[in-house]
């Protein structure tokens, strides 16, 4: 009998391993998220919660463990919803970030602020070794700022501004501290919605 208290986390991305690490540590005291050692799945879904499910897949299979595997990105209302699954590509497949954020700010330099509406999303798909499935998804909701400010790696970031706050007090997110930041995020709604699924794999699939 094996009761589950870690899983996978379905990325060679270390930035965002130490991201869900993090947020793991607010949301679900006692899980441990584990850094994935094996291959690279090839991420050919037309949504995030196809992406996220085909590498939550090959990480349970490869590992043995729940796997939990995210796909992210920014969805522009006025674009229809892009860049969306293509954001970390949006200005090729070199995954240049500040690239990427430097195209969308030019595409969008003739749209007025009420017109900026954009939210993050994010799909987590949690696999077990058994092959049960669960996908939560979640969203951010903001507008995008003219041009960039703060410094937090991810120049989506520096460009993104929140719904909630304070009129004349608005900051990107990447102008937010960490703690801040990773609790309000995306992801971190996302894994909220996961945990009733998360549970169920403790109490329900904890013996294989």
């Amino acid at each position: 009998m094996t009761e589950y208290n870690t899983f996978v986390l379905a990325t060679h991305n270390a930035t965002k391993v130490a991201e869900y690490r993090y947020i793991t540590g607010l949301i679900l005291p006692g899980w441990t998220p584990v850094r994935y050692d094996g291959p690279e799945p090839v991420e050919d879904g037309l949504s995030f919660r196809d992406n996220a499910l085909i590498k939550a897949r090959v990480a349970a299979a490869h590992s043995g463990l729940p796997a939990v595997a995210d796909d992210s990105g920014l969805c522009v209302d006025v674009l229809g919803g892009a860049p969306g699954v293509f954001s970390a590509y949006w200005a090729g497949h070199q995954k240049d970030l500040i690239a990427n954020r430097n195209l969308l700010l030019d595409q969008l330099s003739d749209i007025a602020d009420p017109h900026r509406t954009a939210r993050f999303t994010s799909a987590l798909a949690l696999v077990s070794p058994g092959g049960t499935e669960y996908v939560a998804e979640d969203h951010w909701s903001g507008r995008l700022a003219l041009t960039p400010a703060g410094d937090d790696g991810f120049p989506y970031d520096s460009i993104f501004i929140p719904d909630g706050q304070r009129p004349g007090r608005e900051c990107t997110v990447a102008e937010w501290d960490t703690e801040d930041r990773y609790r309000n995020s995306h992801r971190a709604r996302a894994l909220k919605a996961l945990v009733p699924a998360l549970a169920a794999l403790t109490s329900v699939q904890g013996c294989r």
